[in-house]
């Protein structure tokens, strides 16, 4: 069965390395955790913007198999 699941992250202004490291942790994670996993069929990533096309978050998708 191939699911989606989705993980987002807040962004700072100068941090935005941080918090990518952080959101890759909570993937790895995620994936370490779930010994149903078989595959992982993609990751992709999309950011969140203000009005202002200011990024302040990013989304992370995750499809995989079990």
């Amino acid at each position: 069965m191939i699911k989606v699941k989705t993980f987002t992250q807040k962004l700072e202004i100068f941090k935005t390395k941080n918090e990518l490291d952080e959101l890759d942790k909570v993937v790895n994670k995620f994936i370490k955790e779930n010994d149903m996993i078989k595959n992982v069929i993609s990751v992709s990533d999309s950011t969140t913007s203000t009005e202002g096309g200011e990024t302040i978050g990013i989304i992370r998708v995750l499809t995989y198999e079990e």
